[in-house]
């Protein structure tokens, strides 16, 4: 069954009426940002700058669809926000944007960027002596990034008890990597880590309510499988859908198979 149906609606809508967007990789992480910011975030989006907020950061940006949807959902961004969607007029590009997007607390899109971020937050926030969380969403093609394994290492080495990752695992980096093991990788540079259906409701639940997360101790990562494109049949897997803008007629299909 897809989660979800309704959220992956309004990023069709949002793409085809700005001619702007990644809906195959919005698709593959919808489901886990409305897992955590249904029922694992701390956050209050009458005050975003709650200072006792969990830091999420989206390190994969032009996943950045199903990221907006998912704040309008949980009363971050007005119907108005969405509708205005890569337009001049609008606060949401195809990139998140911190300096104009309420509940976004890091400007990505350059991967590799944005979880060097998150370390840096985690670990200024244990210095401070604050309880916050921190959570960034990566790509697996990300994850060939060097600034990922370098800032891995310093999460590990410090003890960032406080920090998890979650890996968008959709085989992208499957195209060229073939043989690579990310949940092994991980898990060699000292993160606890665990490997599920990033689809399921019960997985996602069942991964993040069992996380322990400590002032000093070893970061977590969650290794979600994923499915890019899910939910529609002829997007999903990759190829020309990456950055593809549908036609009326492939935008009405779309719309057939996410109906309930």
């Amino acid at each position: 069954m897809t989660l979800n149906r309704d959220l992956r609606i309004q990023i069709a809508q949002m793409v085809k009426r700005s001619g702007e967007g990644h809906i195959p990789s919005s698709y593959s992480i919808v489901d886990i940002l409305d897992h955590l910011y249904g029922r694992v975030l701390r956050v209050d989006p009458r005050r975003p700058q709650w200072e006792d907020r969990d830091y999420f950061i989206l390190s994969k940006g032009h996943g950045c669809g199903a990221f907006y949807v998912v704040l309008h959902k949980y009363g971050f961004l007005s119907d108005a926000d969405l509708e205005r969607y890569s337009t001049a007029a609008g606060i949401l590009g195809g990139h998140p944007d911190m300096t104009a997007v309420p509940g976004v607390e890091a400007s990505t899109g350059s991967l590799g960027h944005g979880f060097p971020t998150a370390v840096g937050i985690a670990l200024g926030l244990r210095i401070q002596g604050r309880a916050n969380r921190v959570f960034a969403l990566l790509g697996d093609g990300e994850c060939h990034e060097g600034t990922i394994w370098e800032s891995a290492n310093v999460g590990a080495n410090l003890q960032l008890g406080n920090l998890c990752a979650i890996v968008d695992w959709n085989g992208s980096a499957a195209q060229l990597m073939p043989r690579d093991d990310l949940p092994a990788k991980w898990r060699a540079f000292g993160w606890v880590t665990c490997v599920i259906d990033g689809h399921s409701a019960t997985a996602l639940e069942a991964a993040f309510s069992q996380l322990a997360f400590h002032p000093e101790g070893p970061p977590n990562v969650v290794v979600a499988r994923t499915v890019k494109g899910q939910g529609v049949s002829f997007v999903e897997g990759h190829g020309k859908w990456h950055h593809r803008i549908p036609t009326d007629e492939e935008y009405a299909a779309m719309l057939r198979e996410l109906a309930p």
